[in-house]
């Protein structure tokens, strides 16, 4: 039986799973200069592979302790999910969205590891679909599910940094 067209659904209706959204789009970018334009970054493959750890453990400081913080409040991360509590201790106090601050660090780690210009270039890209498909719909879902207590946190953090 198909559940009620009127009932309303319990999540922010997100485009995609964000990690699909970053991955995809870093693909496209990595594939296009392996297979197109051939292009690759003209920094020393050391340099380039030291600046890529730097911003993969930034990247996984900000999802791994976003994570941990959904776990301690005992609710899902996956925005396609149920929220049952907003989370704004921790790295949620610098920033609203610190796990897709994180994707998009390891994003850039990954581009610049495989000296992918084109990969670099497109993440402004995948930073706009997730603002749009994603973070915008989550911050209506948000307030519409806990209204002033969101607002009031909303207030005093920024969205990205």
């Amino acid at each position: 039986m198909n559940p009620s067209p009127t009932k309303s659904r319990d999540n922010p209706g997100v485009i995609a799973p964000p990690p699909l959204v970053f991955a995809g789009i870093l693909a496209l970018g990595v594939l296009a200069d392996r297979y197109v334009t051939g292009a690759s970054i003209a920094v020393p493959a050391f340099g380039r592979q030291a600046l890529a750890v730097v911003l993969a453990c930034a990247g996984f400081i900000f999802l791994g302790g976003a994570l941990g913080l959904f776990r301690r409040a005992g609710t899902r991360a996956e925005p396609w999910q149920q929220t049952t509590a907003i989370v704004t201790g921790g790295v949620y106090r610098f920033t609203r969205n610190p796990m897709y601050v994180g994707m998009a660090l390891v994003y850039a780690a990954i581009a610049v590891a495989a000296g992918s210009p084109v990969a670099l270039l497109l993440l402004p890209a995948a930073v706009l679909a997730i603002h749009y498909g994603v973070i915008l719909r989550e911050e209506r879902y948000l307030r519409a599910k806990f209204g002033a207590e969101y607002v009031e946190y909303k207030s005093g953090v920024r969205r990205w940094l």
